[in-house]
């Protein structure tokens, strides 16, 4: 089946009492049981609810996986991962990362023990250098949020099986249209769901796919266990996202090519963050694990004062300044004060993140209204 067919028709089957093309919102807390522990599979929403199975069958589709689990949001999806591990395990995540995954590994489970090494993944031997008996969990971001960095996941796959380490991959700013970690040896694949899935700026939700029946029995475990789960309501939307995915997600990419070269060729830009250019560090990589390149750019003004970034950040009319990434809309971003600001400023810049960073998420409107827009902030 084609992407776009299977992006369309994930998980969707007509309502069998109604026939209803689009599945309904199970608006339920509770099912009606014939005898106890006699039901039709269902029997209190925070264990299942037949809107979220739909969607987690979709999820495990679009990502060529067997398994879907959905949270109510990208960072309790995250929590669910870091639960199969022990007081005392070790874990090698990426040094460019978001700083709320950075700030729930720092904050909330390393005071229970856990224990976490922040490489440069773009250099798989990085990696290797920091396993040890303890190593249970590899995570990685590609590309990275927010300096666009790209991990062979491949790479990183081989190293976690040879180690017999599992490997998470958050493939957010990629979305399962660009890339299917799974395919190139990744045990999970974890998704902001409210990003490019959700793609309409209107629910909060996270997913995680994997392969693997025994892996997915834990998750779930802790998933009704813990209770993180989305509503029904919010299940509906992400459903709905998915139908157009890839179609927003080439205009994500015609869009961010277009910008990205026009910053390029801004006098007063003095460095763009994307890996599309084919001078990308990871280019190569990118060019063989993704089907495109992505709607994420970055980038420095040659004026690096803090009055110029606020300057620009305060001047667009068609980006609008706010947090998150992916709708449909242009968001532009500072990521040392917004999605970035729970990592100490010590460690930003020491790992290449700037007070001056500006992030944008490209949207799907008109490129060159968008190219105007930035003209006239920039001046």
């Amino acid at each position: 089946m084609k992407t776009g067919t299977k992006f369309i028709h994930a998980g969707a089957e007509p309502d069998p009492s109604t026939g209803a093309i689009m599945t309904p919102i199970y608006q339920t807390s509770t099912y009606v049981q014939s005898a106890p522990d006699v039901h039709k599979g269902y029997d209190y929403s925070r264990a299942a609810n037949p809107t979220r199975t739909a969607l987690e069958k979709a999820m495990a589709e679009i990502e060529n996986g067997k398994f879907g689990l959905v949270f109510s949001s990208g960072v309790a999806a995250t929590d669910a991962v870091l639960k199969l591990l022990q007081q005392g395990d070790e874990v090698i995540a990426g040094n460019d990362m978001y700083g709320g995954t950075y700030r729930l590994f720092t904050k909330v489970f390393e005071k229970f023990g856990l224990k976490f090494h922040f490489v440069d993944m773009t250099n798989a031997a990085n990696i290797t250098a920091k396993i040890n008996g303890k190593t249970k969990l590899i995570w990685t971001e590609t590309p990275t949020n927010p300096l666009i960095n790209i991990t062979d996941i491949a790479a990183v796959a081989a190293i976690a099986k040879a180690h017999e380490i599992m490997l998470c991959v958050d493939n957010t700013f990629a979305s399962p249209y660009l890339q299917n970690p799974l395919d190139l040896g990744a045990d999970i694949v974890m998704h902001s769901s409210t990003k490019y899935v959700g793609g309409h700026s209107d629910v909060i939700q996270g997913a995680l796919v994997m392969n693997d029946a025994n892996l997915r029995e834990q998750l779930f475990f802790i998933q009704k266990s813990c209770g993180a789960v989305p509503g029904p309501m919010d299940c509906f939307l992400v459903l709905r996202g998915i139908k157009t995915l890839h179609l927003r997600m080439q205009r994500h990419c015609e869009n961010g090519e277009k910008i990205a070269y026009y910053l390029r060729s801004h006098p007063k830009v003095k460095t763009i963050y994307w890996c599309g250019f084919e001078d990308h560090p990871g280019y190569a990589v990118a060019k063989k694990q993704m089907r495109g390149f992505g709607g994420m750019i970055s980038f420095e003004l040659k004026d690096e004062s803090a009055e110029a970034a606020k300057k620009l950040l305060t001047s667009t009319k068609l980006f609008s300044l706010a947090e998150s990434l992916g709708g449909v809309e242009s968001l532009i971003n500072h990521p040392a004060t917004m999605t970035h600001a729970s990592i100490p400023r010590e460690e930003r810049i020491k790992n290449g993140l700037s007070d001056s960073l500006i992030r944008l998420s490209v949207g799907i409107e008109d490129a060159d209204d968008l190219i105007d827009d930035l003209k006239q902030a920039i001046g």
